[in-house]
């Protein structure tokens, strides 16, 4: 089952958005949308920090030590009741669920077929998840690393079942929307993911080189036959969980302004509308590689439905991923208890859960009066990273949480897709984003990637080591300030990053 809303748009979600695209803020007096402009205007005096640029999530910015658990902090505008509801759903975000029947029902019906026991086991310390190792003697099983799976569509029913929004795509017949590398005890697996590295060598400006590592997928062990002929494989890592409330309450006004925009390199980007499975309406998709998921409450519910084989109210089967291609998956027990509920993640569970993804802190920025990082940050706006990389919002008046109203936020994101050329194509559409189509990733936090998983690499599939080599990935829409990266002087670049890892 594609993991799509229940209520198609009969004149095409493309329409939907469009009609969307025309809303204005409407959370704000005239007085505060001027001020607003104002407060986020691109900087143009790079011999100092901006003013509050130092708390990069505005009052829920936190300041705490520099260690591994930097990512897993409440936010800072939490009631005291907020934050007792924050640490239920951090024990949940990190407790481990186990299989039917067992004896600790409040815990069990996991699977029958699963990618992590946890969420904690993707979102390392709620920070980035860790690719099986580009050292084929350390490899170890894909975890944080999902495989999507996908088929070109057959007809124009299947067509139309996509432009309406009643499916994001067609999924494997066999195998269903992604590759699960676990059963439960008596199950075969679906399979084991296998990845394999080629070195390329790039040279930079200056006399240095870096060498990039592509990737290239197959599934061995095969455990329910041969896969669709045309299936289409896209490797998606764990994403960082902070900050993903504030995002959530950035004005679609704001976005939509980005997309209505073209911007220098003739840069554009492309809202990718969604389902929200709650309302059964179209909205704006914010959230995962493809900003396929319009809210952090949804993008739980698919991650505990397709990543653990849980069933929530937004998504009720007991049996996850499982397809009528695998009947012994649902001659399996489930975990749903009669005096619990109908489902094996209740409402309030998923609540709590959503209270914990919504308001993880952001940590407060270093070294923003720096020299060599004031001056890549002129670097990041000269190259035009900007364009895409949008670095701040306000967001709205009347958020629906009352801790994420009215802030400045510094995430340097559109939250939009754009073409990024071949090198990082997978071939993978999902709503409207297209094979080459990926959504700006945040860059809050980005600098203490490694503080908080050292193993944690960057993109989509994992495949850049260092933040360098994830910028020479960049092409298409990107490649005009890839190549302005690639022409900077060895001292350039080492500014760049300096600005980058004081995000």
């Amino acid at each position: 089952m594609s993991p799509a809303g229940p209520a198609p748009a009969p004149g095409g979600i493309v329409q939907a958005g469009a009609a969307a695209a025309e809303r204005q803020r409407n959370d704000l007096s005239a007085d505060d949308l001027k001020r607003v402009r104002q407060v986020t205007a691109p900087a143009d005096d790079f011999s100092k920090a901006e003013p509050f640029e130092l708390m990069q999530a505005g009052a829920a910015t936190v300041k705490p030590l520099i260690n591994a658990d930097i990512f897993s902090l409440p936010s800072a505008t939490l009631t005291f009741e907020g934050r007792q509801r924050f640490q239920m759903g951090n024990s949940l975000f990190r407790k481990d669920w186990v299989s039917s029947p067992s004896s600790t029902q409040a815990s069990d019906g996991l699977g029958p077929l699963f990618n992590a026991r946890s969420c904690q086991a993707c979102h390392v310390k709620d920070g980035r998840g860790t690719v099986p190792g580009f050292d084929p003697m350390e490899r170890t099983d894909a975890v944080a690393l999902l495989m999507r799976l996908a088929v070109p569509a057959r007809d124009a029913d299947d067509q139309r079942r996509i432009d309406t929004g009643e499916l994001l795509f067609l999924t494997d017949p066999v195998y269903g929307s992604q590759l699960q590398n676990f059963s439960v005890a008596g199950l075969p697996t679906e399979g084991r993911l296998e990845i394999e590295y080629e070195p390329i060598t790039v040279k930079l400006n200056g006399g240095e080189t870096a060498t990039l590592m592509k990737p290239t997928y197959r599934i061995e062990n095969l455990g329910y036959g041969p896969m669709h002929p045309q299936v289409q494989f896209s490797p998606r890592l764990a994403q960082p969980m902070i900050g993903l409330g504030l995002l959530e309450a950035v004005h679609e006004a704001d976005i939509l302004a980005n997309a209505a925009t073209e911007k220098r390199d003739g840069i554009r980007g492309k809202a990718n509308w969604v389902i929200d499975a709650r309302t059964g309406k179209p909205a704006l998709g914010r959230f995962n590689w493809k900003a396929s998921q319009p809210t952090v409450a949804q993008q739980s519910a698919v991650a505990f439905s397709n990543d653990m084989g849980l069933s929530t109210p937004m998504f009720p089967s007991h049996y996850g991923e499982c397809t009528e291609k695998q009947p012994e998956c649902f001659k399996l027990p489930h975990g749903a208890q009669p005096h619990l509920g109908e489902h094996e993640v209740p409402g309030e569970l998923m609540d709590l859960v959503a209270d914990y993804s919504t308001n993880l802190a952001v940590p407060q920025r270093r070294d923003v009066d720096d020299a060599r990082v004031l001056a890549g940050k002129k670097l990041f706006y000269e190259a035009n990273c900007v364009a895409c990389h949008v670095p701040k919002y306000v967001t709205r008046r009347d958020a629906e949480r009352p801790e994420h109203r009215f802030q400045l936020i510094w995430p340097y994101t559109d939250l939009l897709l754009h073409d990024m050329g071949d090198g990082l194509a997978d071939g993978v559409s999902e709503g409207q984003a297209s094979g080459r189509e990926w959504r700006t990733a945040p860059l809050w936090g980005i600098g203490l990637t490694k503080t908080v998983n050292p193993n944690a690499t960057w993109l989509h599939d994992g495949r850049a080591r260092t933040l360098l080599e994830a910028i020479l990935w960049h092409g298409g829409q990107a490649q005009a300030a890839r190549d302005r990266v690639v022409g900077m002087t060895p001292d350039e670049r080492a500014d760049l990053v300096r600005f980058l890892e004081s995000l």
